[in-house]
């Protein structure tokens, strides 16, 4: 018995064929990426079969009528055998077969925001057809929510406040992306700016964000620093109270 074709599950064995036995469709309009369609193979293998016509009506036979650049990319990676269905029609069946083929693919829409969302949660792109370039404008276009829940202050333990939420912008490195308030594009504009001015350019500024920020002057919030209950306020380490002066006598 034959080993097993590399990449055809069990499933569709059954259909596998010689992959020099088939042939391209004499007039294919389709023009795809078949080095895109070739590293899904790769790393996804082969989870449909391609549909092939007989020719017993047009004398071509084995022709392939939907799944040419799949098959062109199975034998890019070198594979023996694909597993195919067969028809068996005329000249004109067959060229609607190849066109409508194309055309529900090209009529096809996405949910962008489930789109990225779907890409975000794997652990890399391979194999998908997405690069991270293609990611990112995805994540260019995705709606920002209105609101936020925020944990409240002296409200109570586990109370929830809803506040609107200032759609002001975002920091995003890989497929990670932050949502971030007025004030914190503030500062960071700030630091840019300086950056900028002394560079020249913005080269090396997430460096400089990482490593140097922190020395940075910009404005930060004013910040309220009680004193400890167990300590006496206003008193300075060192100070004798005995020598202090009675203002109110």
């Amino acid at each position: 018995m034959s080993a097993a074709p590399a990449r055809i599950p069990e499933s569709l064995l059954p259909l596998a064929v010689p992959i020099d036995d088939l042939a391209e469709y004499h007039r294919n309009p389709r023009a795809g990426d078949v080095d895109a369609i070739a590293e899904s193979r790769r790393v996804n293998g082969q989870y449909k079969a391609i549909v092939v016509n007989r020719g017993t009506h047009t004398s071509r036979p084995n022709e392939i009528l939907a799944g040419n650049h799949t098959w062109a990319a199975a034998k890019q990676l070198g594979w023996e055998q694909i597993a195919a269905t067969f028809v068996d029609v005329g000249d004109e069946d067959a060229a609607r077969i190849v066109v409508v083929d194309n055309r529900t693919s090209d009529l096809a829409g996405y949910d962008s925001e489930l789109l990225a969302d779907i890409l975000e949660e794997l652990p890399n792109l391979d194999g998908t057809g997405y690069g991270q370039d293609d990611l990112d404008k995805l994540l260019d276009h995705r709606a920002l929510p209105a609101t936020i829940d925020l944990p409240s202050h002296g409200q109570g333990i586990g109370a929830m406040v809803k506040l609107e939420y200032l759609q002001w912008g975002y920091l995003q490195w890989s497929s990670m992306r932050v949502q971030i308030t007025a004030a914190e594009v503030e500062t960071l504009n700030q630091i840019y700016e300086r950056y900028t001015t002394e560079n020249r350019g913005d080269l090396g500024f997430g460096w400089h964000l990482l490593q140097e920020a922190q020395t940075e002057t910009a404005e930060a919030p004013d910040v309220e620093v009680k004193a400890a209950p167990d300590e006496p306020a206003g008193d300075e380490p060192g100070e004798d109270d005995g020598d202090q002066e009675d203002e109110d006598a």
